[in-house]
């Protein structure tokens, strides 16, 4: 490598170490990616380029994008939207540095067009048939997997999570306090009795732990046996198995239970302002991307602000769209699936630990029904 070369490298090395005293280590790997990438570019096609000054948009930067774009096996749009944006910022912090860089060199028409985001919810029958198979597993992958599901939080808080996450915040008022996560934010979300008993329950199961474990993880909610990432997939694995065993339907992530938790505070009547605030974004349109929103949902909300609205005449019965089951063993498994689901969500806002026992009882001997109707309808078959 010639020494000129070396000195275009040792720029950006520097900047890089410098951008390293703030943003997180999984962020600079990003970085220090698109830098090595953008150079190597430039040795292969343009081994002439030795200065920043002589950085051109067209052949240097086109002829960059252009790589990106036939790279075999591809990259996704997002992962080369990403290289652009990190490159850019780099050019922009050099050039505000007071090194000799054209303005312009990468433009809002290179980008890629982002991803279009789906919601990702579980489907309603399964939701409640993996939550019931993690309590059923009751172990600490199991409960940290559940208060995933219970707070919305993302993964990397959960496993950043301390011993003293669980605040009392007023008068028979508690709130889970999640740590400085993705955003560099941190938040308190409202706990109910059922989030607070599985913060317990983990305690629990985490002072059964070996002592030599609770002595790597001190200060720590989810003891660990290694470093973050093994705790990632040990959550991960756990809850792939715990899927499969309870029968679900589509493949399961933690990041699913955040948006299964989003669609269902909407549809509990959180706000979307309120809601943004729970799950720790800093813009609406992040939010909306974790929503489902059915035509039932708006037709219930269109009814519920008409009737708050001071209307001089009585609005006439709306009729609301319905899955109507077929009347068929299939049709009667849907019905029951729908029932567990409502049952499930009206067990969750109960304060009353009897209540919920009780009900709990009822959805295990209407799964045991389900069961049942599921074995005779392969029977049939």
């Amino acid at each position: 490598m010639s020494q000129s070369l070396a000195s275009l490298e040792a720029i950006f090395q520097a900047h890089l170490q410098t951008l390293a005293l703030t943003l997180w280590p999984a962020t600079m790997q990003g970085y220090r990616a698109t830098v090595h990438r953008f150079l190597a570019s430039l040795r292969t096609a343009f081994p002439q380029v030795r200065r920043l000054s002589q950085l051109r948009r067209d052949p240097h930067l086109l002829g960059w994008f252009r790589s990106l774009a036939e790279q075999q096996p591809p990259l996704s749009n997002q992962t080369r939207l990403h290289h652009l944006v990190r490159l850019r910022r780099l050019l922009d912090d050099l050039a505000a540095n007071g090194h000799p860089i054209l303005p312009h060199l990468i433009r809002a028409q290179d980008f890629p067009p982002p991803p279009h985001y789906l919601p990702r919810p579980l489907p309603l029958q399964d939701d409640p048939l993996l939550q019931q198979e993690l309590r059923r597993t009751d172990d600490l992958a199991a409960n940290a997997l559940l208060l995933i599901r219970a707070s919305g939080m993302r993964i990397g808080e959960c496993v950043r999570l301390s011993l003293d996450c669980l605040r009392q915040v007023g008068p028979e008022q508690w709130a889970l306090h999640v740590p400085l996560g993705k955003l560099h934010t941190e938040r308190l979300v409202p706990a109910d009795p059922q989030l607070r008993h599985i913060v317990e329950r983990i305690l629990a199961l985490r002072a059964l732990a070996p002592p030599s474990l609770l002595a790597k993880s001190q200060g720590l909610l989810l003891p660990r046996r290694g470093g973050r990432k093994a705790l990632f997939d040990t959550l991960r694995s756990a809850l792939a198995q715990a899927a499969q065993r309870a029968g679900c339907s589509t493949p399961v992530t933690p990041h699913r239970l955040r948006h299964s938790y989003a669609t269902e505070m909407l549809r509990l009547g959180v706000s979307l302002p309120a809601l943004m605030q729970l799950l720790g974004h800093q813009d609406i349109r992040m939010t909306l991307r974790y929503v489902q929103v059915t035509q039932q949902d708006l037709q219930r909300e269109y009814r519920q602000a008409r009737q708050n609205a001071a209307h001089p005449h009585p609005l006439p019965a709306l009729s609301l769209p319905q899955n109507v089951p077929t009347p068929d063993l299939p049709g009667i498994g849907q019905a029951l699936a729908a029932t567990r689901h409502l049952l499930h969500m009206y067990r969750q806002q109960l304060a009353d630990d009897q209540t919920r026992r009780e009900l709990q009882r009822l959805d295990k001997r209407l799964l045991a029904v389900a069961s049942q109707l599921k074995r005779i309808n392969t029977d049939e078959k």
